[in-house]
Protein backbone atom coordinates (compact mmCIF):
# COMPACT_ATOMS: atom_id res chain seq x y z
CA UNK A 1 0.00 0.00 0.00
CA UNK A 2 1.30 3.78 -0.76
CA UNK A 3 1.16 5.96 2.15
CA UNK A 4 -1.56 7.88 0.73
CA UNK A 5 -3.42 4.80 1.46
CA UNK A 6 -1.71 3.53 4.46
CA UNK A 7 -2.72 6.83 6.51
CA UNK A 8 -6.56 6.76 6.18
CA UNK A 9 -6.65 3.64 6.90
CA UNK A 10 -4.28 3.91 10.32
CA UNK A 11 -6.63 7.01 11.84
CA UNK A 12 -9.91 4.45 10.78
CA UNK A 13 -8.76 1.77 13.30
CA UNK A 14 -7.31 4.24 15.70
CA UNK A 15 -10.59 5.73 16.03
CA UNK A 16 -12.07 2.40 17.32
CA UNK A 17 -9.90 2.49 20.41
CA UNK A 18 -11.83 4.41 23.22
CA UNK A 19 -9.29 4.68 25.25
CA UNK A 20 -10.14 2.65 28.13
CA UNK A 21 -6.96 1.46 28.83
CA UNK A 22 -8.46 -1.91 30.04
CA UNK A 23 -5.62 -3.32 27.71
CA UNK A 24 -3.11 -2.21 30.28
CA UNK A 25 -2.45 -4.88 32.82
CA UNK A 26 -2.31 -7.62 29.72
CA UNK A 27 0.61 -5.67 27.60
CA UNK A 28 3.99 -7.20 28.74
CA UNK A 29 5.77 -4.35 27.47
CA UNK A 30 4.02 -2.13 29.91
CA UNK A 31 3.93 -4.58 32.93
CA UNK A 32 8.21 -4.03 31.64
CA UNK A 33 8.34 -0.21 31.65
CA UNK A 34 5.18 1.00 33.49
CA UNK A 35 5.63 3.71 30.54
CA UNK A 36 2.22 4.80 29.10
CA UNK A 37 3.93 4.68 25.84
CA UNK A 38 4.94 1.35 25.54
CA UNK A 39 1.38 0.13 26.41
CA UNK A 40 -1.32 -0.40 23.43
CA UNK A 41 -3.57 2.52 23.93
CA UNK A 42 -0.25 5.04 24.15
CA UNK A 43 1.05 2.72 20.83
CA UNK A 44 -2.43 3.72 19.09
CA UNK A 45 -1.92 7.26 19.90
CA UNK A 46 1.28 7.24 18.27
CA UNK A 47 0.53 5.53 15.35
CA UNK A 48 -2.79 8.94 14.94
CA UNK A 49 -0.03 11.33 15.39
CA UNK A 50 2.75 9.81 12.91
CA UNK A 51 -0.29 8.85 10.13
CA UNK A 52 -1.64 12.10 10.34
CA UNK A 53 1.75 14.10 10.50
CA UNK A 54 1.04 15.75 13.47
CA UNK A 55 4.04 14.42 15.28
CA UNK A 56 7.61 13.62 13.18
CA UNK A 57 8.62 10.09 12.71
CA UNK A 58 11.90 10.51 14.82
CA UNK A 59 13.87 7.30 15.93
CA UNK A 60 12.24 7.90 19.50
CA UNK A 61 8.82 8.79 18.60
CA UNK A 62 8.79 5.34 16.40
CA UNK A 63 10.66 3.70 19.44
CA UNK A 64 7.12 2.16 21.39
CA UNK A 65 6.08 0.72 18.25
CA UNK A 66 9.42 -1.00 17.34
CA UNK A 67 9.25 -2.16 21.16
CA UNK A 68 5.65 -4.00 20.44
CA UNK A 69 6.02 -7.68 20.51
CA UNK A 70 2.92 -7.98 18.04
CA UNK A 71 1.72 -10.89 20.93
CA UNK A 72 -2.18 -9.08 20.52
CA UNK A 73 -3.28 -9.84 24.25
CA UNK A 74 -4.24 -7.00 24.35
CA UNK A 75 -6.47 -7.01 21.09
CA UNK A 76 -8.04 -10.36 22.67
CA UNK A 77 -9.02 -8.90 25.51
CA UNK A 78 -10.36 -5.09 23.70
CA UNK A 79 -13.87 -4.83 24.58
CA UNK A 80 -14.02 -2.18 21.76
CA UNK A 81 -12.86 -5.04 19.04
CA UNK A 82 -9.85 -2.73 17.95
CA UNK A 83 -7.99 -4.50 15.09
CA UNK A 84 -4.42 -3.69 16.59
CA UNK A 85 -2.08 -6.35 14.63
CA UNK A 86 -3.94 -4.77 11.77
CA UNK A 87 -3.06 -0.77 12.83
CA UNK A 88 0.55 -2.14 13.86
CA UNK A 89 1.50 -3.73 10.21
CA UNK A 90 -0.07 -0.46 8.84
CA UNK A 91 2.22 1.72 11.02
CA UNK A 92 5.09 -0.30 10.57
CA UNK A 93 4.36 -0.14 6.71
CA UNK A 94 3.99 3.47 6.67
CA UNK A 95 7.11 4.29 9.03
CA UNK A 96 9.81 1.67 6.94
CA UNK A 97 12.26 -0.76 8.69
CA UNK A 98 13.86 0.78 12.41
CA UNK A 99 17.21 1.88 12.34
CA UNK A 100 19.34 -0.83 12.75
CA UNK A 101 17.72 -3.40 12.02
CA UNK A 102 19.35 -6.63 11.72
CA UNK A 103 18.80 -7.05 7.36
CA UNK A 104 21.68 -8.93 6.52
CA UNK A 105 21.12 -11.39 9.14
CA UNK A 106 17.51 -11.43 9.00
CA UNK A 107 18.12 -12.62 5.02
CA UNK A 108 19.76 -15.43 6.28
CA UNK A 109 16.99 -16.75 8.85
CA UNK A 110 14.62 -16.48 5.77
CA UNK A 111 16.16 -18.55 3.24
CA UNK A 112 16.15 -22.42 4.74
CA UNK A 113 18.39 -23.53 2.41
CA UNK A 114 21.31 -20.97 3.02
CA UNK A 115 20.83 -21.18 6.53
CA UNK A 116 21.25 -25.14 6.81
CA UNK A 117 23.85 -24.60 4.55
CA UNK A 118 25.53 -22.09 7.40
CA UNK A 119 24.06 -24.59 10.22
CA UNK A 120 26.61 -27.74 8.57
CA UNK A 121 29.35 -25.43 8.18
CA UNK A 122 29.16 -24.26 11.55
CA UNK A 123 29.45 -27.87 12.34
CA UNK A 124 32.37 -28.82 9.89
CA UNK A 125 34.08 -25.95 12.02
CA UNK A 126 33.42 -26.92 15.59
CA UNK A 127 30.81 -24.44 16.14
CA UNK A 128 29.30 -25.63 19.64
CA UNK A 129 32.98 -25.28 20.82
CA UNK A 130 33.90 -22.02 20.37
CA UNK A 131 30.28 -20.08 19.19
CA UNK A 132 29.32 -19.38 23.02
CA UNK A 133 32.82 -18.11 24.36
CA UNK A 134 32.40 -15.64 20.80
CA UNK A 135 29.01 -14.43 21.74
CA UNK A 136 30.38 -13.70 24.88
CA UNK A 137 33.08 -11.09 23.66
CA UNK A 138 29.81 -9.53 21.47
CA UNK A 139 28.03 -6.35 22.96
CA UNK A 140 25.24 -7.42 25.15
CA UNK A 141 22.90 -5.76 22.33
CA UNK A 142 24.05 -7.36 19.80
CA UNK A 143 22.00 -9.60 17.28
CA UNK A 144 24.71 -12.07 16.25
CA UNK A 145 25.30 -12.58 19.65
CA UNK A 146 21.45 -13.63 20.36
CA UNK A 147 21.56 -15.56 17.30
CA UNK A 148 24.73 -17.76 18.11
CA UNK A 149 23.36 -18.19 21.73
CA UNK A 150 20.16 -19.42 20.37
CA UNK A 151 20.75 -21.58 17.55
CA UNK A 152 21.65 -24.99 18.38
CA UNK A 153 23.44 -27.63 16.08
CA UNK A 154 21.55 -28.70 13.26
CA UNK A 155 19.28 -31.82 14.89
CA UNK A 156 19.34 -35.32 14.11
CA UNK A 157 17.23 -36.70 10.50
CA UNK A 158 13.71 -37.81 12.30
CA UNK A 159 13.60 -41.06 12.86
CA UNK A 160 9.74 -41.57 13.22
CA UNK A 161 8.20 -44.57 10.49
CA UNK A 162 5.86 -43.68 8.43
CA UNK A 163 1.93 -44.65 9.07
CA UNK A 164 0.54 -47.69 7.10
CA UNK A 165 -3.02 -46.80 7.23
CA UNK A 166 -4.57 -45.87 3.77
CA UNK A 167 -4.99 -41.93 2.78
CA UNK A 168 -8.58 -42.05 2.30
CA UNK A 169 -9.62 -38.15 4.36
CA UNK A 170 -7.86 -35.98 1.51
CA UNK A 171 -5.23 -34.11 0.92
CA UNK A 172 -3.43 -31.66 3.51
CA UNK A 173 -0.78 -29.24 2.67
CA UNK A 174 1.93 -28.27 5.47
CA UNK A 175 3.66 -24.93 5.53
CA UNK A 176 7.41 -25.43 6.80
CA UNK A 177 8.34 -21.89 7.10
CA UNK A 178 12.30 -21.01 7.03
CA UNK A 179 13.74 -21.80 10.28
CA UNK A 180 11.71 -23.84 11.55
CA UNK A 181 12.20 -25.81 8.14
CA UNK A 182 15.94 -26.46 9.68
CA UNK A 183 15.10 -26.35 13.09
CA UNK A 184 11.67 -28.02 13.51
CA UNK A 185 12.09 -31.17 11.63
CA UNK A 186 11.05 -33.63 14.10
CA UNK A 187 7.85 -31.80 14.67
CA UNK A 188 6.97 -31.47 10.99
CA UNK A 189 7.85 -35.39 10.56
CA UNK A 190 5.98 -35.79 13.59
CA UNK A 191 3.06 -33.89 12.08
CA UNK A 192 3.26 -35.82 8.90
CA UNK A 193 3.16 -39.11 10.98
CA UNK A 194 0.29 -37.79 13.23
CA UNK A 195 -1.78 -37.13 9.90
CA UNK A 196 -0.84 -40.13 7.91
CA UNK A 197 -1.88 -42.29 10.97
CA UNK A 198 -5.60 -40.43 10.67
CA UNK A 199 -5.86 -41.26 7.23
CA UNK A 200 -4.38 -38.08 5.75
CA UNK A 201 -2.41 -37.60 2.75
CA UNK A 202 0.29 -35.00 4.42
CA UNK A 203 2.74 -32.60 1.31
CA UNK A 204 4.71 -30.33 2.11
CA UNK A 205 4.90 -27.26 0.76
CA UNK A 206 8.68 -25.82 -0.55
CA UNK A 207 10.47 -24.16 2.59
CA UNK A 208 10.27 -20.49 2.81
CA UNK A 209 9.81 -17.22 4.74
CA UNK A 210 5.86 -16.99 5.22
CA UNK A 211 6.69 -12.93 5.15
CA UNK A 212 6.10 -12.38 8.74
CA UNK A 213 9.59 -11.15 9.46
CA UNK A 214 9.27 -8.28 6.47
CA UNK A 215 5.61 -7.23 7.50
CA UNK A 216 6.09 -7.15 11.08
CA UNK A 217 9.48 -5.36 10.71
CA UNK A 218 7.68 -2.72 8.10
CA UNK A 219 9.34 -3.83 4.97
CA UNK A 220 6.07 -4.55 3.43
CA UNK A 221 7.10 -4.71 0.24
CA UNK A 222 9.62 -8.01 0.66
CA UNK A 223 6.48 -9.28 2.44
CA UNK A 224 4.45 -9.06 -0.26
CA UNK A 225 6.85 -11.17 -2.54
CA UNK A 226 6.85 -13.49 -0.24
CA UNK A 227 3.37 -13.87 0.10
CA UNK A 228 2.99 -14.12 -3.70
CA UNK A 229 5.32 -17.24 -3.36
CA UNK A 230 3.08 -18.73 -0.56
CA UNK A 231 -0.05 -18.53 -2.62
CA UNK A 232 1.94 -20.02 -5.69
CA UNK A 233 3.02 -22.79 -3.99
CA UNK A 234 -0.67 -23.59 -2.22
CA UNK A 235 -2.10 -23.26 -5.69
CA UNK A 236 0.05 -26.23 -6.76
CA UNK A 237 -0.08 -28.57 -3.67
CA UNK A 238 -3.67 -29.34 -5.12
CA UNK A 239 -4.95 -29.61 -0.80
CA UNK A 240 -7.92 -28.47 0.50
CA UNK A 241 -6.28 -27.28 3.97
CA UNK A 242 -3.07 -25.65 5.25
CA UNK A 243 -1.32 -26.44 8.47
CA UNK A 244 1.34 -25.12 9.92
CA UNK A 245 3.00 -26.23 13.27
CA UNK A 246 4.47 -22.81 13.76
CA UNK A 247 1.73 -20.77 14.73
CA UNK A 248 3.55 -17.40 14.30
CA UNK A 249 3.14 -17.59 10.89
CA UNK A 250 -0.68 -18.66 10.83
CA UNK A 251 -1.93 -14.86 10.88
CA UNK A 252 0.49 -13.83 7.88
CA UNK A 253 -0.52 -17.33 5.88
CA UNK A 254 -4.52 -16.34 6.35
CA UNK A 255 -3.91 -13.01 5.22
CA UNK A 256 -1.70 -14.13 2.15
CA UNK A 257 -4.48 -16.99 1.33
CA UNK A 258 -7.94 -15.09 2.11
CA UNK A 259 -10.61 -18.01 1.91
CA UNK A 260 -8.93 -20.81 2.57
CA UNK A 261 -8.17 -23.30 5.52
CA UNK A 262 -5.47 -21.98 7.31
CA UNK A 263 -5.40 -23.77 10.75
CA UNK A 264 -2.92 -24.29 13.55
CA UNK A 265 -1.84 -28.00 13.26
CA UNK A 266 -2.21 -28.36 16.65
CA UNK A 267 -5.94 -27.67 16.66
CA UNK A 268 -6.49 -29.78 13.47
CA UNK A 269 -4.67 -33.13 14.81
CA UNK A 270 -7.02 -32.59 17.98
CA UNK A 271 -9.63 -31.77 16.07
CA UNK A 272 -9.80 -34.82 13.07
CA UNK A 273 -8.12 -37.32 14.42
CA UNK A 274 -10.03 -38.38 17.83
CA UNK A 275 -8.83 -41.84 16.48
CA UNK A 276 -5.34 -41.89 17.30
CA UNK A 277 -4.46 -43.34 20.80
CA UNK A 278 -1.17 -42.44 22.68
CA UNK A 279 0.93 -45.04 24.58
CA UNK A 280 1.27 -43.96 28.25
CA UNK A 281 3.81 -41.48 29.60
CA UNK A 282 4.69 -41.14 32.83
CA UNK A 283 5.71 -37.47 33.13
CA UNK A 284 5.91 -33.93 34.40
CA UNK A 285 5.29 -31.50 31.55
CA UNK A 286 5.76 -27.18 31.59
CA UNK A 287 3.08 -25.97 28.82
CA UNK A 288 4.41 -22.71 27.11
CA UNK A 289 1.76 -21.31 25.18
CA UNK A 290 3.27 -19.08 22.47
CA UNK A 291 1.00 -16.20 21.93
CA UNK A 292 0.32 -16.37 18.73
CA UNK A 293 -1.38 -20.02 19.78
CA UNK A 294 -3.33 -18.23 22.57
CA UNK A 295 -4.51 -15.09 20.12
CA UNK A 296 -4.20 -15.94 17.02
CA UNK A 297 -4.62 -19.39 16.12
CA UNK A 298 -7.00 -19.85 19.72
CA UNK A 299 -5.96 -22.94 19.66
CA UNK A 300 -4.16 -23.56 23.74
CA UNK A 301 -7.44 -25.43 24.79
CA UNK A 302 -7.12 -27.51 21.87
CA UNK A 303 -3.63 -28.19 22.89
CA UNK A 304 -4.41 -28.91 26.55
CA UNK A 305 -6.76 -31.53 25.11
CA UNK A 306 -4.88 -33.18 22.64
CA UNK A 307 -1.97 -33.51 25.17
CA UNK A 308 -4.38 -34.75 27.96
CA UNK A 309 -4.45 -38.11 25.58
CA UNK A 310 -1.45 -39.16 26.75
CA UNK A 311 -2.28 -41.41 29.24
CA UNK A 312 -0.04 -40.48 32.98
CA UNK A 313 1.30 -37.25 30.94
CA UNK A 314 1.27 -34.45 33.96
CA UNK A 315 0.57 -31.22 32.19
CA UNK A 316 1.49 -28.12 33.77
CA UNK A 317 0.55 -24.89 31.79
CA UNK A 318 2.67 -21.88 32.53
CA UNK A 319 1.03 -18.81 33.91
CA UNK A 320 -0.66 -16.38 31.21
CA UNK A 321 1.05 -13.39 32.45
CA UNK A 322 3.17 -11.82 31.22
CA UNK A 323 2.02 -12.85 28.10
CA UNK A 324 5.08 -13.11 25.62
CA UNK A 325 8.80 -14.82 26.17
CA UNK A 326 10.23 -11.92 24.51
CA UNK A 327 11.39 -14.09 21.49
CA UNK A 328 8.26 -12.37 19.25
CA UNK A 329 9.69 -12.90 15.47
CA UNK A 330 12.47 -10.87 14.62
CA UNK A 331 12.04 -8.66 18.45
CA UNK A 332 15.16 -10.97 19.92
CA UNK A 333 17.38 -9.85 17.50
CA UNK A 334 16.56 -6.02 17.24
CA UNK A 335 15.96 -5.57 21.00
CA UNK A 336 18.28 -8.54 23.04
CA UNK A 337 18.14 -6.85 26.04
CA UNK A 338 14.55 -6.69 26.55
CA UNK A 339 13.98 -10.23 24.91
CA UNK A 340 16.13 -11.72 27.74
CA UNK A 341 14.10 -9.89 30.39
CA UNK A 342 10.78 -11.60 29.37
CA UNK A 343 12.50 -14.72 28.81
CA UNK A 344 13.61 -14.65 33.00
CA UNK A 345 10.51 -13.82 33.68
CA UNK A 346 8.99 -17.05 31.76
CA UNK A 347 11.95 -19.08 33.05
CA UNK A 348 11.60 -18.31 36.31
CA UNK A 349 7.84 -19.96 35.72
CA UNK A 350 9.08 -22.94 34.56
CA UNK A 351 11.43 -23.51 37.19
CA UNK A 352 8.84 -22.74 39.88
CA UNK A 353 7.20 -25.60 38.04
CA UNK A 354 9.97 -28.27 38.42
CA UNK A 355 9.02 -30.15 35.48
CA UNK A 356 10.94 -32.71 33.59
CA UNK A 357 10.65 -31.55 29.87
CA UNK A 358 8.97 -28.44 28.58
CA UNK A 359 6.95 -27.91 25.45
CA UNK A 360 6.35 -25.35 23.18
CA UNK A 361 4.68 -24.91 19.67
CA UNK A 362 6.44 -22.02 18.21
CA UNK A 363 10.31 -21.99 16.96
CA UNK A 364 10.66 -18.70 17.89
CA UNK A 365 10.35 -19.17 21.27
CA UNK A 366 11.47 -22.76 22.07
CA UNK A 367 14.82 -21.78 20.78
CA UNK A 368 14.90 -18.76 23.05
CA UNK A 369 13.54 -20.53 26.24
CA UNK A 370 16.01 -23.59 25.73
CA UNK A 371 19.02 -20.60 25.00
CA UNK A 372 18.03 -19.10 28.39
CA UNK A 373 17.72 -22.68 30.09
CA UNK A 374 21.27 -23.39 28.82
CA UNK A 375 22.91 -19.91 29.51
CA UNK A 376 21.07 -20.44 33.94
CA UNK A 377 22.90 -24.05 33.99
CA UNK A 378 19.67 -26.05 32.79
CA UNK A 379 19.46 -29.37 31.23
CA UNK A 380 15.90 -29.28 30.84
CA UNK A 381 14.87 -30.81 27.28
CA UNK A 382 12.67 -28.13 25.14
CA UNK A 383 10.32 -29.64 22.14
CA UNK A 384 7.28 -29.02 20.24
CA UNK A 385 4.49 -30.93 21.29
CA UNK A 386 4.06 -33.16 18.13
CA UNK A 387 7.26 -34.59 18.84
CA UNK A 388 5.79 -36.08 22.11
CA UNK A 389 2.99 -37.01 20.29
CA UNK A 390 4.29 -38.73 17.54
CA UNK A 391 6.56 -40.62 19.86
CA UNK A 392 4.04 -42.37 21.83
CA UNK A 393 1.71 -42.79 19.24
CA UNK A 394 0.29 -46.37 19.18
CA UNK A 395 0.85 -47.94 15.43
CA UNK A 396 -2.05 -48.26 13.92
Amino acid sequence: MSADTLRPRIAALADQCVMCGLCLPHCPTYALDGDETESPRGRIALARALASGTMEPTAANRLPLDHCLGCLTCERVCPSGVHYGELLTATRALLGPPPGRARALLGVLKRPRLLRALARLGATLGAPRWAPRLARRLPDDSAWRSVLVALPPLPAAPALQPSAVVATRGRVALFPGCVADVYESEAHAALERLLAAAGFEPVRLPARCCGALDRHGGTAAAGDRDADAVRAAWTAAGANTLLTATPGCLGTLREALPGVAVEDAMAFVERECSTLRFRALPLRTALHLPCTEVNVARADGAVRRLLARVPGLELLPLPAQPACCGAAGSHVLDFPRRARDLRALKLDQVQALAPQRLLSGNIGCRLHLAAGLVERGSALAVEHPLSLLARQLESP
